[in-house]
């Protein structure tokens, strides 16, 4: 027997049906909030994330001293650390191959501004994505290795492993893909998802994995009487990285994303006070903000234009040069929506041509930009709820990124699909991945790798859903309350933002330009602002203009906005349905 719907909303106005908590969960919620004296709201948030009561004031405010594990737990840690020092001290010549993305660009400039506190400036070499493709190649490493005694490769290298014998030098790798049967000829690997971890810090994205072995540098320091960099100061950096990488906001990443979201808020950084002062002035750091306002302008510069622009802006101490690079990210980003909104409308109507039978969903087309391949498929996973692939052709060959929903580990599936040789190459990690193949290899490789999503999927049908925490008035939405709430945060990957519903308002809208409404509802005294994006053209939008005597149940997530020296609870609109009389 099907459960019934939350708020009887069976098919809300974007065609979802709306769920909410269990009677298990308001029981438990409700005995929380005597035992913590917590509000209620703030409770049902905490229980859907199994948080106990004995634990719930602990995780509302995470140490970084607690939840942070021992860098030694990784393997090749010691002798990663160990061999980096020994570069430093004895003033060796360095070099960082990273991988063009913001965790890439973040775990460079991880290593440069801590290298440069010992007035060392290392080479940093990242590939361009389309003519040398992710990860070490085997003449960039050639020819670095000539040049250098070290080379550290940072968000790739696990799979390299004729790249890697090419160098001629010493190679720590430091990484977080997928790890395969055998390790290249490395120094070091350090990576907590290789096949022989445990898998407990699989979580990590790669600029974490680089601070913990920076914590190990400074600890190996310490024992010979020297100090190290100030590692708290880094920690924006881990927290850029850990949300743009969509690493899950679970353990110790809550607390790097806390914690760097405060060092953030200083400003101490030349390039991301300039990139957020382009971006997004007055507004303080969240983790939105991380995962899609300034990460996609990080990522501008490696996906379209020049790739090691982003570590470079991260890695600067100049304002001037950190204001010239962030205003040429912010130009390239605007040329990257330009060419991702094309390809999205065409890989949306391959996959709605293709039918919603499958696990996966998945499009390719020749001369589809390979930098956005990646953005299209978080678009069609977003619109679609099912793991999708979407694949650029030049002539044969054919690059793709693919994008997971939760429960799905992609990156596992397609590199499974590299190891059948049904693709050239590909690897990733549980939520997004990478693979190279040819044009006669696509129709068997998206089926085999449909075939080995469905066995890791639920069964799927063709209603979404939409998970609420609750029913509020709008009497209860105060400034207050979402401070509260937001205490359970931050909110991202595996920890999604609470969504609460408005039951039986009366509503009136207006526009607010470029497609956008704004709503106000409420009865009596007590009246909320709502917030519709991209209301042109939809079923909300053309509800709200003509509402009529109609009232509606609204849903969406509670944010507070600042403007004009004012703080007030802002609705940020996801769905409505109109109320059952």
């Amino acid at each position: 027997m099907t459960d019934r719907a939350f708020l009887d909303v069976d098919t809300s106005l974007t065609g979802r049906r709306w769920t909410g908590p269990s009677a298990a969960s308001d029981r438990l919620a409700e005995a929380m909030m005597q035992a913590t004296r917590l509000p209620l709201p703030l409770c049902h948030t905490l229980v859907a994330r199994n948080v106990p009561p004995a634990e719930a004031q602990a995780y509302l405010a995470p140490a970084l001293r607690d939840l942070m594990p021992d860098p030694l737990r990784l393997r090749d840690m010691g002798p990663a650390a160990a061999r980096f020092l020994a570069a430093i001290a004895t003033r060796q010549r360095i070099a960082i191959f990273a991988d063009y993305d913001v965790d890439g660009g973040a775990s460079a400039a991880l290593l440069i501004i801590w290298a440069r506190a010992f007035g060392i400036t290392p080479t940093l070499y990242i590939p361009d994505r389309i003519d040398e493709g992710y990860g070490p190649n085997i003449p960039a490493m050639a020819t670095l290795g000539a040049a250098h005694d070290l080379i550290i490769c940072v968000d790739c290298g696990t799979l390299s492993h004729d790249p890697i014998a090419a160098a001629g030098c010493d190679v720590i790798v430091l990484d977080h893909h997928l790890g395969g049967e055998t390790l290249p000829p490395a120094l070091a690997v350090v990576n907590p998802n290789r096949q022989d971890e445990d898998g407990t810090l699989g979580h990590l994205c790669a600029a974490a994995v680089v601070f913990l072995m920076l914590v190990e540098a400074n600890r190996q320091l310490r024992a010979t009487g020297q100090t190290g960099p100030d590692l708290m100061a880094l920690l924006d950096l881990v927290a850029l990285a850990t949300v743009a990488d969509v690493a899950p906001l679970i353990g110790v990443n809550r607390a790097f994303v806390r914690q760097g979201l405060k060092v953030m808020a200083r400003r101490d950084r030349p390039g991301l006070r300039a990139l957020s002062d382009i971006a997004k002035p007055d507004q303080a750091p969240t983790a939105y903000a991380l995962g899609f306002v300034l990460g996609p302008r990080i990522n501008a510069g490696g996906r379209i234009g020049q790739a090691d622009l982003g570590a470079l802006l991260l890695a600067t101490d100049n304002p001037l040069e950190a204001t010239r690079m962030a205003e040429r990210l912010n130009h390239l980003n605007t040329e990257r929506r330009e060419i991702e909104a094309a390809v999205r409308a065409e890989a949306l109507a391959q996959v709605e041509a293709r039918g919603t039978s499958g696990a996966l969903a998945w499009a390719a087309a020749d001369g589809w930009h390979p930098g956005v391949v990646g953005i299209v498929a978080a678009r069609v996973k977003e619109a679609t709820g099912r793991p999708s692939v979407i694949i650029g052709f030049d002539g044969l060959d054919g690059k793709g990124s693919g994008r997971s929903v939760e429960g799905v580990d992609l990156g596992a599936a397609i590199h499974l699909l590299a190891a059948e040789g049904l693709i050239q190459k590909g690897g990733g990690h549980r939520m997004a991945a990478g693979l190279s193949l040819t044009r006669a290899q696509l129709a068997p490789a998206m089926q085999r790798l449909d075939e080995l999503l469905a066995r890791q999927s639920p069964p799927l049908t063709n209603v979404q859903t939409l998970r609420l925490d609750g029913v509020l008035m709008p009497s209860a939405a105060t400034p207050a309350l979402i401070e509260e709430i937001d205490s359970a945060g931050p909110f991202g990957a595996a920890s999604p933002a609470p969504r609460f519903a408005f039951a039986d308002q009366q509503v009136t809208a207006r526009p607010m330009g470029n497609g956008h409404m704004r709503l106000n509802f409420g009865d009596g005294g007590a009246k909320l602002e709502a917030v519709l994006f991209g209301a042109h053209d939809t079923p909300m939008g053309a509800a709200f203009e003509n509402p009529g005597h109609r009232r509606f149940h609204l849903a969406g997530r509670l944010e507070l906005n600042s403007w004009g020296g004012r703080t007030r609870v802002q609705l940020r609109l996801e769905d409505a349905s109109v109320a059952n009389g």
